[in-house]
């Protein structure tokens, strides 16, 4: 029997190109998986037939769309998840996913090795190589592009060669992936760090500079879950769906950064994340009125930590397992509604509400009715200075100076 070697597919050029590929370069039949995590691309069965047509065995697809909302975007949502204060994981969240898809397809097929496009300067190497030995550490990974000198070159000429049913003219200037939870574009002029992003590079979002009437939006959060937008009940991904039409249309969600990868590059990156930043605006919002100090202060290093295990592809990891934990025990009580206004780039908060709130307004009021007992304060200003003063004293009788 021939080995089997199960491929991450796209659809693409390059994956379709990497099945006859594979073959030719290892003697292994391919099993081709393709997963829709929301990245409005073509129809599954066309993706699934055009795979069958380039030479695979066999050829699985899998509508991932709520999977992917409900158990990879939630609690990159519930973490509040930027890495670099800036990006929301979009590719990072979606690659773990892919490899439990891959996974089974090897198992189901008896397959020996797992198949992906990346190259060798990029992270999602790392997230499907890590991901597939976290999840089966029997079976080995393969990389075409990195391992056997699959550029894109010669992938056109082996797919004239093989006259294989693909388009092999179009030339995107830039390398593109998309999903629900947004949308990340590099290459091209972009790597010149002083060109700007000109209007063609976006396509989640509308330009933020043309005058457009704000749009208020209500969000109502349960346990850190959206489970409503202006009082109508959405799931997850239909939280992410809307948010991504309202807030795009708006021009929220753009960032433009140089971002460092995790093999030790620094890298142009261009993302679109409407409907991602929208809510984590808002969630963060809730957290402010419903999240002790001590519990809010040691989670944002904890979403840090989080971000960082993601985007290095350390999903599987026992300290990412544990730290999903400590997210979900920490949302517990963060239910209410934030109000926003969605205007001109930004998405600003201008309500909130809760029954939940720790914000007391007989304690925070300065006008009548005020239960806030202020003669405490100055024994607490005092016991609270101690410290400080008594090291003050100490290096004024060491001949210390204050720096």
């Amino acid at each position: 029997m021939k080995e089997r070697i199960v491929l991450a597919y796209s659809g693409g050029l390059d994956t379709s190109v990497a099945i006859g590929w594979i073959g030719k370069e290892t003697g292994a039949e391919v099993i081709a998986v393709a997963v829709d995590v929301g990245q409005n691309g073509e129809d599954l069965e066309v993706i699934r037939k055009r795979a069958l047509a380039c030479g695979a065995i066999e050829a699985e697809v899998a509508d991932a769309r709520h999977e992917f909302a409900n158990e990879y975007c939630l609690p990159a949502l519930k973490a509040n998840a930027l890495y670099m204060d800036r990006y929301p994981l979009v590719s990072a969240i979606s690659r773990p996913l892919i490899v439990k898809h891959l996974v089974a397809a090897a198992r189901k097929h008896g397959a020996s090795r797992v198949a992906h496009g990346c190259t060798g300067k990029g992270n999602d190497q790392v997230r499907f190589e890590v991901g597939t030995g976290a999840l089966a550490p029997d079976l080995t990974s393969y990389a075409p592009v990195r391992d056997s000198g699959m550029t894109r070159d010669r992938a056109i000429a082996f797919a004239e060669k093989a006259g294989l049913p693909i388009d092999i003219t179009k030339k995107n200037p830039f390398s593109i992936d998309q999903n629900v939870w947004g949308r990340a574009v590099e290459t091209g002029f972009l790597e010149d760090i002083w060109n700007a992003p000109t209007e063609n590079v976006y396509a989640y979002t509308q330009d933020p500079s043309i005058v457009r009437d704000p749009d208020e939006v209500v969000i109502t959060f349960k346990s850190g879950i959206p489970i409503a937008i202006d009082g109508k009940p959405v799931t997850m991904l239909e939280a992410i769906q809307q948010m991504n039409q309202r807030a795009g249309a708006q021009g929220i969600g753009r960032i433009d950064m140089v971002e460092d990868r995790l093999v030790g590059i620094k890298s142009r990156e261009v993302y679109e994340a409407p409907g991602a930043l929208t809510l984590i605006t808002a969630h963060q919002e809730l957290e402010n009125v419903c999240v002790e100090r001590e519990l809010a202060r040691f989670k944002r290093q904890a979403e840090q930590r989080w971000g960082e295990l993601v985007y290095d592809g350390l999903w599987f990891s026992p300290l990412k397992s544990a730290l999903d934990t400590f997210m979900n025990e920490a949302n517990e009580l963060v239910s209410g509604e934030i109000r926003m206004t969605l205007h001109a780039g930004r998405a600003i908060v201008t309500g909130r509400r809760s029954e939940t709130s720790l914000y007391d307004f007989d304690l925070a009021t300065y006008d009548e009715g005020d239960t806030y007992d202020q003669s405490l304060a100055k024994g607490f200003v005092d016991i609270w200075g101690m410290p400080s003063r008594i090291a003050a004293a100490r290096d004024l009788r060491v001949g210390k100076s204050m720096k």
